[in-house]
């Protein structure tokens, strides 16, 4: 099958890239300088010359924080280039994959959000990726559109290189404890995406890793597995103040991921535990 990847470059881009390189699939990968997805003739030209079966867009605009200055930005790549893709995607006939967030939701849950639940996004960012798959289920029969949290991986800037490196430099780190979610490792991911793409079973899908935690627990965990002698302080998010809002609660269900007969993903401390022993010079 011919599929193409764009967003190649980024943290999941990359890892969906190394784990299709050595499939039978005919692969065609776009970093956003190869293709800009907001060039509506653009993306209609490169797929209609492909003719793909499959369209992985991992391109994003990811800057929570910096979405709430430049919301005409985030709406154009998350909103407008997957509209494109999707439009694209219809014409010749390709499944579509879009990543969605668990921004979606507002956070006010107490149990975890399953892929039915109504979505209520609370800042630009979220509001963004939800235009986004709001488009893709209206403009394409053939779509998947996963969701996830918290992702770290081998590749590119995260929260767990960002907690390590900060413990090089200091003896005692302040991170919240009232914002809980589960984090979700790039491999896992890739794995699941790519398993699903080759399927017909078409709709939204949750993937993180299984269990949840707190960003205080989660730098917690990582200190612990890479041996580092740091002292945590649980912070309220008042404390840490930023420009978005974040969800308090944002765990994802994986209802649809279990009832369409997929297997759910190991916890997120054996998926950590994985990464840091495989990734020794993290930062």
């Amino acid at each position: 099958m011919k599929i193409i990847v764009t967003g190649a470059n980024g943290q999941l881009g990359q890892e969906l890239v190394k784990q299709l390189t050595d499939s039978e699939h005919d692969l065609f990968v776009f970093t956003k300088t190869d293709l800009d997805i907001t060039d509506t003739e653009r993306v209609l030209t490169v797929c209609n010359d492909i003719k793909p079966q499959i369209i992985i867009n991992a391109a994003a605009y990811t800057n929570v924080d910096g979405a709430e200055t430049n919301k005409e930005l985030a709406f154009q790549v998350n909103a407008v280039g997957q509209r494109n893709l999707t439009v694209a995607a219809e014409k010749v006939g390709a499944k579509i994959c879009y990543i969605s967030t668990d921004y979606v939701f507002n956070g006010q849950a107490t149990s975890p959000y399953n892929e039915y639940m109504n979505v209520d996004p609370l800042g630009v960012y979220g509001q963004s990726k939800y235009a986004g798959e709001f488009l893709t289920q209206t403009l394409n029969t053939k779509y998947f559109i996963v969701r996830t949290a918290w992702v770290y991986g081998e590749y590119g800037p995260n929260f767990v290189k960002t907690m390590l490196k900060l413990a090089e430099e200091k003896s005692e780190l302040g991170v919240v404890h009232d914002q809980v979610g589960s984090p979700t490792y790039t491999v896992d991911l890739a794995e699941f995406i790519i398993e699903l793409v080759q399927t017909e079973k078409y709709g939204i899908y949750h993937c993180t890793n299984s269990g949840t935690c707190s960003w205080f627990e989660f730098a917690q965990e990582i200190f612990k597995l890479a041996n580092k002698d740091i002292k945590v302080k649980p912070l309220t998010s008042d404390q840490f103040s930023r420009p978005a809002k974040r969800p308090a609660y944002s765990v994802l269900g994986d209802l649809s991921v279990r009832i369409n007969g997929f297997i759910p993903r190991r916890s997120w401390k054996e998926a950590l535990d994985e990464y840091i022993n495989k990734n020794n010079n993290l930062h």
